[in-house]
């Protein structure tokens, strides 16, 4: 198809978990000849200097922060100036298809796709369908998931979905041509700790006391890689360095995706984009996922790992030093248990989900 034929829309912002797929879908796009525009919100346009979009637009848009009437006025005006905006803007740009990619930042551009009758999707990483893609669901024309069956997709809906799978960079793909190899008798163990794209300062405070735990013939194999944010990581190294542990921590690894196929044992939430790239690459893991979200998206996605026998799922109200030391413990003493889960997180894995999402839009190009 060429580029004269019509652009494609994507819609994403706010996160790098709602960004990211997108980004691997604009580089798809790009290897077929589509033109890709971007629009997103203020948070988003930090994002925008490398993604690979023939314009960045950005719209108004408002994250629901509370129930308070005031906050709910708020995210409303917000989203009503957005809705305005990008309503103009897709007049004016006349993409033949918009494509979203959840959270708040998204919904003015897709409910002004709506009432334009352009060709729309959404698509939903986790396994529950998010507030904002739920709002939008019953007017967009295909919905995209990633998990074979989506919470809360009611069905009404089902008409119109896709299972693509959660698209993952190409940095992931490449790794996941490495096989899992399971921890030697007596030899290294490599752990690899992160909790989003900049660590998490639970992790930083729960991870080294609990290896510290550990017996002294399993703590002299480990190599611990861990993720901690810039204020913590003094703390984390400190911590390490008094279990007699080797570690490299640092705020961001550029080769996370590497670090992780080089692992015998991940250890991290469990947001959409982890698990994607943790099944793409095959690799087990203990999630732990973040409390307090909205929909309990992360603890939805660990259950769907954990039932499949691709990770282990502990709450973080449940993990105590001890509780993590005992987990970690039995399975380095077991690795049979650890390649087991690694081959049941291939199973679930979907390197081709960028195609398969991309062959969607293509389908919905030919309906505009």
């Amino acid at each position: 198809m060429k580029q004269e034929d019509g652009s494609v829309l994507l819609a994403a912002g706010g996160t790098g978990g709602h960004l990211f797929p997108a980004q691997a879908l604009a580089e798809e796009l790009g290897r077929r000849a589509i033109a890709v525009d971007l629009v997103t919100d203020m948070r988003g346009d930090r994002y925008g200097t490398g993604f690979p979009a023939r314009q960045i637009y950005t719209v108004p848009a408002a994250t629901l922060a509370g129930r308070s009437p005031l906050a709910m006025a708020w995210t409303g005006w917000m989203l009503s100036r957005g809705l305005v905006t990008a309503y103009r803007l897709l007049g004016k740009i006349r993409p033949r298809v918009v494509v979203g990619f959840g959270g708040y930042p998204t919904f003015p551009p897709l409910r002004a796709a709506i009432l334009r009758r352009i060709p729309s999707a959404v698509h939903e990483q986790n396994a529950v369908l998010g507030r904002a893609n739920r709002m939008l669901a019953g007017g967009v024309t295909a919905i995209a998931t990633s998990f074979e069956t989506t919470r809360l997709l009611g069905p009404e809906l089902q008409a119109k979905a896709r299972l693509t799978g959660n698209p993952v960079r190409s940095a992931v793909t490449d790794c996941a041509r490495r096989p899992y190899q399971q921890p030697e008798p007596g030899g290294p163990i490599r752990l690899v700790v992160f909790g989003g794209s900049q660590g998490a300062r639970f992790f930083s405070e729960a991870v080294p006391p609990a290896l510290a735990l550990l017996p002294e013939e399993l703590r002299r194999r480990l190599h611990v890689v861990q993720q901690a944010r810039p204020e913590d990581a003094q703390a984390v190294v400190a911590a390490y360095r008094d279990s007699d542990i080797p570690a490299e921590v640092a705020p961001f690894f550029r080769n996370l995706p590497e670090r992780m196929a080089e692992a015998h044992l991940v250890i991290g939430r469990s947001g959409a984009s982890t698990v994607a790239e943790l099944t793409v690459i095959g690799r087990p893991s203990i999630l732990v996922p973040l409390p307090h979200a909205l929909d309990n998206d992360q603890l939805q996605n660990a259950t769907r790992l954990a039932e499949s026998g691709a990770a282990w799922c502990i709450e973080q109200k449940d993990l105590s030093p001890d509780r993590l030391a005992q987990a970690t413990a039995a399975l380095i003493e077991e690795p049979e248990k650890l390649a087991a889960a690694a081959a049941a997180a291939r199973k679930l894995g979907r390197p081709d989900a960028v195609a398969r999402l991309a062959d969607l839009v293509e389908e919905l190009m030919g309906r505009a």
